[in-house]
């Protein structure tokens, strides 16, 4: 079976969230949502679901919750039961609830920073104390966790939130750096909060490592949040789980939805069953393109955008574009202004990001192209 990810849509008009922000002329490549259809077996399902007319609430069936245990197990070798997940409209949501349920006003709560901005705020919208930890570059264009820092700011407890695979800077964490990092965390009696909602996206051969399948104790301190949002494109179904495996720990987190996180549309979660059970070739080839786009974009950097820099990504689609050679004060409204590209800026992931531009590069090539190529003219006027 052949999927063509080169189709380019119109998607003006539609109420997209990425494609209404900026007027006609700007191609967007910012906020995380591809520009692919959403998998065949997927819209078929649909189609078909929707041959009954009622759409009423709805909970997770019997079916949905074996695809993802199952999938939990043949992708990961994680033994995860029916009964252990949560489900959500979304990561977000799952997140805000951990920290409600378990981390007290004196202890902190640590975000690896760069991050994704959600993530950055999450411990203001409960008053918690937030500490940002930057990541130490490596020699080789890598970026490591500070363990030593890490463990002086969970001192007395609190929580990690952890992005993993990690947005914006694409780093699929290595097992010996989880281990790493959960033994500290142990050691303080935090919590691990990890948001693994890329976890299908990674390159090179790469398997994504789930926290909690470390170890059983590692599993009884870690929620995990996860969707096929990003990995199959339906990020609008609105629909995601969290898989906490200790039944105290998920009860008490499952109370704390305080009335503000409701149940879960059935649309989205016969979206997720089909993507679990049946779309497996349709990722495949979906990691594929996205790996030759990956390689594009990092071979067009380095030749055509001169003063951009980036590390070459491990996972998601989400490229961390360093312009701090160039001298602007605003890299994002730049390009925005000259070369009519839309791109997230850096400062959202980081108040020491001002010079930094993350660049969405799951589109058909073509797009990228045009992107680049939109940049790279930019560049070459400012320079005359």
């Amino acid at each position: 079976m052949t999927f063509d990810f080169d189709q380019v849509f119109d998607r003006h008009g539609t109420g997209s969230t990425k494609w209404s922000r900026y007027p006609t002329d700007v191609l967007p490549m910012w906020v995380a949502d591809m520009d692919f259809a959403a998998p065949p077996m997927i819209i078929q399902a649909l189609q078909k679901r929707l041959e009954h007319p009622l759409l009423g609430y709805s909970v997770a069936k019997d079916d949905l919750r074996e695809a993802i245990v199952a999938d939990l197990w043949n992708k990961y070798a994680w033994r995860v039961e029916p009964q252990e997940l949560i489900f959500l409209p979304g990561v977000e949501s799952g997140f805000n609830m951990a920290l409600k349920a378990l981390v007290q006003p004196a202890q902190n709560v640590v975000v690896q920073v760069p991050n994704y901005p959600p993530l950055r705020h999450a411990a203001g919208h409960w008053g918690l104390n937030k500490v940002e930890l930057g990541f130490d570059p490596q020699p080789d264009g890598t970026y490591a966790t500070p363990l030593a820092t890490l463990n002086e700011s969970l001192e007395g407890g609190g929580a990690l939130l952890l992005s993993n695979p990690h947005n914006p800077l694409g780093k699929a964490f290595a097992r010996d750096e989880l281990q790493a990092i959960a033994d500290i965390c142990l050691a303080n009696e935090a919590w691990i909060i990890s948001d693994e909602i890329h976890a299908e996206l990674c390159f090179d051969g790469r398997q994504h490592l789930p926290m909690a399948s470390l170890s059983p104790q590692i599993a009884q301190r870690t929620i995990t949040l996860m969707s096929a949002s990003k990995a199959y494109n339906i990020a609008g179904l609105k629909t995601s789980f969290m898989i906490i495996q200790d039944r105290h720990l998920r009860e008490k987190v499952n109370h704390a939805r305080c009335g503000m996180v409701d149940s879960v549309n059935p649309l989205g979660m016969e979206a997720t069953r089909v993507a679990y059970s049946e779309a497996a070739p349709w990722l495949a080839a979906l990691k594929d393109y996205l790996q030759g786009n990956r390689d594009y974009l990092v071979d067009a950097v380095r030749s055509r955008l001169p003063g951009i820099t980036m590390n070459v990504p491990q996972s998601t689609y989400l490229a961390w574009l360093d312009c701090s050679a160039l001298g602007l004060d605003n890299p994002q409204q730049f390009f925005l202004e000259q070369a009519k590209v839309g791109l997230s800026p850096g400062l959202d992931f980081g108040d020491g990001c001002q010079q930094f531009v993350r660049l969405n590069f799951g589109c058909p090539r073509s797009m990228l192209e045009e992107g680049i190529a939109r940049m790279e003219r930019s560049l070459r006027h400012r320079n005359g």
